[in-house]
């Protein structure tokens, strides 16, 4: 099976300190692989490295076979990267956001795809500002998914969000996949980890500690539930 993702000993140091020590993990395309661990443990660092954002120290990191030391500009035509931090243009209403973004793009149906990702209803056509932070969130998820990217790359995708709406954009999620995308998730939701995601890499002080199917890391520490093997593992 193809890679998606190939990371090699990828070290990545901020001066004297070290964010990455040498973590090496795939991702197989097709597949909804989750990157969790404690804050501070290297799980952005390293999104912002395989979507391009942050120069690697030293080791490799292929998007689709080609290196993002090399070829960023090739790889952020078949790549979304949806941040923790994100924002939309609060001027904008959440149609002229979605039409903004599209606008880069020629993909007609692009637009019509967001609407349905966003599931805002009428509330589509107010302001940005008028939004409610899981209203925003759905938002920006439907700008990084509507575009049907080869990679999708997510961190904390539901975050802000209600139950019922959480389980919504998880469904999205999986359709997408089904259509083609690969996911490349972070978050801290355990439940959402285990449920969504086909394999789990845990990192921890920079460093992989675990890695498989969350299945088989409930089985080696004979466990019930993700977050258990998620407090045994970086202890």
């Amino acid at each position: 099976m193809e890679n998606a993702i190939e990371v090699t000993s990828l070290i990545k140091s901020y001066g004297k300190i070290e964010a990455l020590k040498g973590i090496s993990f795939n991702v197989r395309a097709g597949e909804i692989f989750g990157l969790i661990g404690p804050n501070g443990a290297g799980k952005t660092t390293s999104l912002r490295i395989i979507s391009t954002l942050l120069q690697v120290t030293s080791g490799s990191v292929k998007v689709f076979d080609c290196d993002v030391s090399k070829k960023a500009p090739e790889i952020r035509k078949i790549i979304s990267y949806l941040p923790e931090e994100a924002g939309a243009y609060k001027n904008l209403s959440g149609k002229g956001y979605l039409e903004f973004i599209a606008g880069f793009y020629s993909d007609k149906t692009m637009l019509k795809k967001g609407f349905e990702i966003a599931q805002l209803g009428d509330r589509i056509k107010d302001k940005v500002s008028t939004y409610s932070k899981g209203m925003t969130r759905k938002l920006l998820v439907a700008r990084a998914l509507m575009m049907s990217p080869k990679l999708a790359i997510l961190d904390e995708p539901t975050s802000g969000l209600d139950v019922i709406n959480s389980k919504g954009i998880r469904e999205i999620i999986k359709d997408f996949v089904k259509s083609g995308t690969t996911i490349l998730l972070s978050s801290h939701n355990m439940l959402e980890v285990e449920f969504l995601c086909d394999r789990i890499a845990l990192i921890n002080n920079g460093m992989i500690v675990e890695t498989g199917t969350p299945q088989e890391l409930k089985i080696k520490h004979n466990v019930n539930n993700i977050e258990e093997v998620f407090l045994k593992a970086i202890v």
